[in-house]
C-alpha cells in the first residue's frame, strides 16, 4: 500500500475523530445551555457553541468527507457494507445540520427543548460511530 493511500486513510480517520468530538460535545453544551437561566451563562454558551460548530466541527466534517470520498473513488468499490456506511454518514451530515439549526435557535432565544431532550439527542452520533466503525472494519456484507 502506498504512502499516499496510507496518508489519505490517516487524514480521514483524524478528521472523522475531530468531527465526532464536536458532535459529542455540542449537544452536551446544549444540555447545559437549556438548563441555564442567567444571562452571563447564556451568552457564554452561545460563543462556545458557535466556535465549536464553525471552528472545529464543520471544517472537520468537510475534511473527513473529502478524504472519505477520495478513498471511495480510489478503491472504486460499491459493496453493501459501503452503501450502509454512506447512508449512515449521510444521516450524520443531516444531524450536523440539525445541530447548526439548534445553535441558531439558541442564538435567537428560540430553544424549544429541555435539557433532558438534549441528553437523548446526544446519543445519536454514538450509535452512528459504533455502526460505521463496525462496517468499516468487519465489512459484514
Amino acid at each position: 500500500m502506498s504512502i499516499y493511500l496510507l496518508t489519505l486513510k490517516a487524514l480521514h480517520v483524524i478528521f472523522m475523530v475531530t468531527w465526532f468530538a464536536g458532535l459529542f460535545y455540542l449537544p452536551r453544551l446544549y444540555v447545559y445551555h437549556a438548563a441555564s437561566s442567567d444571562e452571563i451563562s447564556l451568552e457564554r454558551f452561545k460563543v462556545m457553541e458557535r466556535k465549536l460548530f464553525w471552528g472545529i466541527m464543520t471544517p472537520s466534517a468537510v475534511l473527513a468527507l473529502t478524504f472519505g470520498i477520495t478513498l471511495w473513488l480510489y478503491y472504486n468499490y460499491y459493496g453493501g457494507w459501503l452503501h450502509a456506511k454512506i447512508t449512515l454518514t449521510a444521516l450524520l451530515v443531516l444531524y450536523h445540520l440539525w445541530c447548526g439549526k439548534l445553535m441558531i435557535d439558541f442564538k435567537h432565544g428560540r430553544n424549544r427543548h429541555s435539557h433532558v431532550w438534549y441528553r437523548w439527542f446526544n446519543e445519536f452520533p454514538v450509535l452512528v460511530l459504533f455502526a460505521n466503525v463496525f462496517l468499516a472494519i468487519v465489512k459484514p456484507f
